[in-house]
């Protein structure tokens, strides 16, 4: 997500056909067993609660991801993208290159003040009815002014991962977060504990070549662990490991990002306790290309060390496409699956309405991979391409780039393996009914992803899904659907308000794996993502690239990026109008803290669940 334009891209208007002609020509999706929000029964909370309600950038917080403890089911645990501990936004930044930090230029944006962590933590004990988010000390830039023009950041506290400052590095975020046994004297056992581990993009306390001879690049992918995360251990700074750079060596033109961490969580597996990384590896090549690297990371002793698997091709052109965001989970057998989003269009990552979702798999813990299998054809919902941003926007220009992450699950008995059905749930946000009809899909399989039902609309109707996680409980009992979606259609102006909320939605499986009637657990109040920016390149709003959803036995849970507390900003809102009619981002840039209301940025993580 620190990356505005990754190459050269062909402006496009509307990709496929007119705005108009969809509208006129769509079919509203109809959900299964919609059921009134006044039916709502699981329970809303804050996750990021230290997050402030200004200033901006400080008070955006988004892409969260989930993992629950098999062993003790009330742990929760979540990551996000958390700018709490930086500079609040830079006037200068701001006003030069409509960005928050410098160095920065209008054509590309910046980057966040260097060293200073990305990945917040958070954690529930009462199954997601209250969140903590630790303090601990570390790099922090949040006591600069936003008027000094190169912000230093010192030690002090901070509320995100630990440990990184004290190694050289800085967490960047795209983080992920999953739970497995404790590795000791040489041995995976959920009697050792549990161990929660928290994966992202890493870089040094400069944002230079980390390090030179063998981590030539300035990012780098990275994993830390706490065993056994209590409320008092997680307090601790001290039972925090330190970060562990996965790749070994890396190219200077290599960039990893979007990462999802998992860990095999069945003591029924022969590859009990592995932990698998998924990941996306762009070359930047001198010449102009950028294959992406569909990459798996695989270690065998509890974190310490990685052994790098490329699974498949590199691709990198509109004839074969691009590949983007991945999910990776295992079956009650140590079977691996992982997908990865296979994009298409002239422009990267997308400007085309069609893709596929590829599937890797490993039956021997990782060591080898089959060729992929296009398991699902998928519409992105690609109907506008954003001429200045040079992305598909869902919500209209200037929207928030619209390339959700694919989500999976497997139904694989956790925390033993017993009662596993191995069903596998697969869930996306789809376009195929037409702009100002996008909804949340899901499909599932019973014989090891060997074949796959029908896509089924799980959104309600009146809903535009935007982003999609389903999780299946480890009994396969009951599957779990969390959404955010427009309740607004599309609109070509930025002074029509632009509304999103979070949805969790439930079913109980029924004979043959299929889903029952859905009820609906929760609906949120819906915010106008217009009061949201990158911080890195205002001229987009930014709502994340995932959301994520996670089962047990007994319940489900679901978090999302909320934006009920933020407020749109006329002030952007006529400049990103004036920087669309210019083609190009135009300077001055208003400074959001002198020209908007004090809570323009204030999206929240929130959560839902169905515990009692």
């Amino acid at each position: 997500m620190h990356v505005h334009k990754l190459t050269t891209l062909t402006t496009l208007t509307v990709a496929g056909c007119t705005a108009a002609a969809l509208m006129a020509g769509s079919t509203a999706p109809r959900a299964m067993g919609a059921v009134a929000p006044s039916e709502a029964k699981a329970t809303a909370a804050l996750v990021s609660v230290d997050g402030p309600i200004t200033p901006f950038q400080q008070n955006a917080q988004v892409q969260p991801a989930l993992a629950v403890d098999p062993i003790q089911p009330n742990i929760v645990a979540s990551s996000a993208y958390d700018s709490i501990d930086t500079q609040p936004c830079s006037k200068k930044a701001s006003i030069t290159a409509a960005a928050c930090q410098l160095p920065a230029t209008a054509e590309t944006g910046g980057l966040s003040n260097p060293g200073v962590g990305l990945t917040g933590m958070y954690f529930s004990f009462d199954s997601g009815h209250h969140w903590v988010q630790p303090t601990y000390r570390g790099l922090t830039a949040a006591g600069c002014s936003a008027t000094v023009i190169r912000c230093k950041a010192r030690p002090g506290p901070i509320h995100t991962v630990p440990n990184y400052y004290e190694h050289g590095l800085g967490s960047f975020g795209d983080s992920s977060v999953a739970f497995g046994p404790v590795w000791r004297n040489g041995k995976f056992s959920w009697g050792n504990g549990s161990r929660l581990y928290v994966s992202n993009v890493a870089t040094n306390l400069h944002q230079t070549v980390i390090r030179p001879g063998s981590i030539n690049t300035t990012s780098t992918m990275a994993v830390s662990h706490i065993d056994d995360p209590t409320a008092a251990r997680v307090d601790n700074q001290s039972n925090w490991s330190a970060p562990v750079i996965v790749p070994k060596r890396e190219p200077a033109i290599s960039f990893a990002t979007e990462d999802q961490i998992w860990a095999d969580n069945t003591s029924s597996s022969p590859y009990f306790g592995n932990v698998y990384m998924c990941y996306n590896d762009f070359y930047f090549e001198p010449s102009g290309n950028v294959p992406l690297f569909p990459t798996v990371a695989v270690s065998t002793d509890g974190g310490q060390s990685w052994t790098i698997h490329r699974v498949g091709r590199p691709i990198d052109s509109a004839a074969k496409g691009y590949r983007e965001g991945c999910a990776i989970r295992t079956d009650s057998h140590g079977e691996v699956y992982a997908v990865f989003s296979h994009l298409y269009g002239s422009a990267f990552p997308s400007d085309h309405l069609a893709a596929t979702e590829d599937l890797f798999t490993s039956q021997n813990g990782g060591a080898t991979w089959a060729k992929p299998v296009d398991i699902m054809h998928v519409n992105t919902g690609c109907y506008y391409f954003d001429p200045v941003a040079d992305r598909c926007a869902e919500d209209g220009p200037g929207g928030s780039p619209a390339e959700p992450a694919p989500s999976l699950d497997i139904a694989n008995g956790a925390p033993s393996g017993a009662n596993a059905t191995n069903e596998l749930v697969f869930a996306w946000s789809d376009g195929r009914f037409g702009l100002n009809h996008e909804a949340a899909m899901l499909s599932y399989s019973t014989d090891q992803a060997k074949t796959w039902s029908a896509p089924a609309t799980v959104s309600l109707p009146s809903d535009r899904s935007v982003l999609a996680a389903a999780a299946i409980a480890p009994d396969g009992t009951r599957v779990y659907m969390t959404y955010t979606a427009l309740t607004t259609p599309f609109t070509t102006t930025l002074t029509a308000p632009r509304l999103e909320h979070g949805v969790l939605r439930s079913a109980l499986i029924g004979p043959g794996g299929a889903p029952g009637n859905w009820v609906t657990d929760y609906v949120g109040p819906t915010g106008d993502v217009r009061g949201t920016g990158q911080g890195g390149y205002n001229y987009e709003e930014f709502t994340g690239f995932y959301i994520d959803t996670v089962a047990t036995r007994s319940y489900g849970i679901g978090a999302w990026t909320d934006f009920r507390h933020t407020s749109a900003c006329p002030a952007m809102d006529a400049w990103r109008a004036k920087s669309l009619e210019a083609l190009n981002v135009v300077t001055p840039t208003p400074w959001p803290l002198a020209a908007c209301q004090a809570n323009f940025g204030n999206s929240k993580i929130w959560s839902a669940t169905t515990a009692p």
